[in-house]
């Protein structure tokens, strides 16, 4: 087999890489572009509100310039997890941008988008079957809960990327796919060993993150033989052995197994060998396949709405006093608006508003923010929720007070803000499936 390098521009499309960084790259003579676009790290609302993680105008930019680069090299342009969450009004808004991209541009090209949404009867007909088990929800998925879900998709591993390069396309715009996958697909689809293509995929996810100094920019990974030469882009980044094996590491409970669709990847053979000041040669990925196939599900239902206040304390005396501000802040708040339920939360950023109870460090407080935080079934309750809570906490009297013209300085006008809706994860549950491809319809556009 000959050797198949994959370029990776950054670590999420719309990021952002250096143009040196992709002309170097591309000048080493890649098979592929491929490019990971979207994470449940920043939680579940972009699925639920079909709203985009990164703006249009980030997304088309980049866009752009690696559909022009890859169109003048003969090479596909794959972008996985559009939008951010996959979902299919994400597949579409990014599919837009590209028709876009072809006429402005007056490039002609093969255009694959593939879909992730499952259908909600589909899902629950697995319930009913016992072909769902948790992921990392905690509980079990329910009829009910499905019922509420307002966007459920579902990860795609390599084969519908596979299936959509058989078909002849030069870009591909996926719905919701296994970040490694997206990378993986081109070089399995070439007869690269799957264990090799997918940890390299892990490796090269986030883009120039496993370079020193890492960033957002282009890396290069070339599988050949048994092993993968990884490189950065950039001449004023290298690859080293720690920043190769630590990425290796990244977000992974076991560092020796990891797990993805129909399969099971073994890591306690690698080996990470220093190759010059810039590269790294990687080897001993072993794959199991597993006895069944199962992907991951992604659903989100809308949690209610929700309004914030943020402020400043400045005053000793409250800082002092506020454990028990909040506490009796928060009980009256609750009973004012009973029977409507309403959550409240505080964010104490210069006491613990990161760690929470988790928090380690005691030291004196000169400065806290405070972020307010009501979430309540309509837009209406939860602004004036925050609002009677912002304006309780403004003048509350406690003892030893000395400052009686306010205890919160608020940096912006109106202080309450209203954010909208609020959505939670409803699924993060793996189900079976019969078949790779089954739940992930290809469409193919001759623009």
């Amino acid at each position: 087999m000959d050797a198949i390098t994959v370029l990776t521009p950054t670590g999420t499309l719309g990021y952002g890489f250096g143009a040196d960084a992709l002309a170097r790259g591309m000048s080493l003579g890649p098979a592929v572009i491929a490019v990971d676009a979207g994470s449940t790290d920043p939680g579940p609302h972009y699925l639920g509100s079909g709203k985009p993680l990164v703006s249009d105008v980030s997304i088309k930019r980049e866009l752009t310039t690696l559909i022009r680069a890859g169109r003048q090299a003969g090479i596909p342009v794959i972008v996985g997890s559009v939008g951010g969450s996959g979902s299919g009004v994400q597949v579409e808004r990014t599919a837009q941008l590209v028709r876009e991209i072809a006429r402005e541009q007056n490039l002609s090209f093969r255009l694959a988008t593939i879909r992730s949404d499952i259908p909600i009867e589909r899902a629950k007909w697995a319930v009913a079957a016992g072909e769902i088990v948790d992921f990392e929800a905690g509980s079990p998925l329910t009829e009910d809960l499905l019922d509420e879900t307002v966007t459920l998709v579902a990860q795609m591993g390599h084969e519908p990327i596979c299936a959509a390069l058989d078909g002849g396309a030069d870009v591909i715009i996926a719905g919701r796919a296994c970040d490694d996958s997206v990378i993986a697909a081109f070089p399995i689809w070439r007869g690269a060993d799957p264990a090799l293509a997918i940890h390299m995929g892990k490796i090269l996810e986030c883009g120039a993150f496993s370079a020193e100094p890492f960033a957002m920019d282009v890396m290069l990974g070339t599988v050949e033989g048994d092993s993968f030469l990884l490189e950065p882009g950039s001449m004023a980044r290298r690859a080293s052995v720690k920043s190769v094996a630590a990425h290796s590491l990244y977000e992974r409970e076991n560092p020796f197994r990891q797990s993805g669709p129909g399969h099971e990847i073994d890591l306690s053979g690698c080996s990470f060998e220093q190759v010059g000041v810039r590269q790294v040669r990687v080897r001993g990925a072993t794959l199991t396949e597993t006895a069944d196939y199962y992907v991951k599900l992604e659903g989100a239902r809308l949690a209610g709405y929700r309004s914030i206040a943020i402020a400043g304390i400045r005053c000793p005396t409250t800082i002092r006093a506020l454990d028990a501000i909040l506490a009796d802040v928060r009980g009256k708040a609750l009973d004012y608006f009973a029977p409507a339920p309403i959550a409240v939360a505080f964010h104490v950023y210069g006491g613990n508003g990161v760690m929470k109870e988790l928090e380690p460090e005691t030291a004196p407080q000169r400065e806290i923010g405070l972020v307010i935080e009501v979430t309540a079934a309509d837009q209406e309750l939860a602004h004036a929720a925050c609002h009677q809570i912002s304006g309780a906490m403004l003048h509350y009297h406690y003892p030893g007070i000395i400052n009686t013209s306010g205890n919160l300085a608020f940096p912006y006008s109106p202080s309450d803000l209203d954010l909208g809706p609020v959505y939670e994860f409803s699924a993060y549950h793996l189900m079976k499936v019969d078949t790779p491809t089954e739940l992930f319809p290809i469409r193919y556009e001759d623009l």
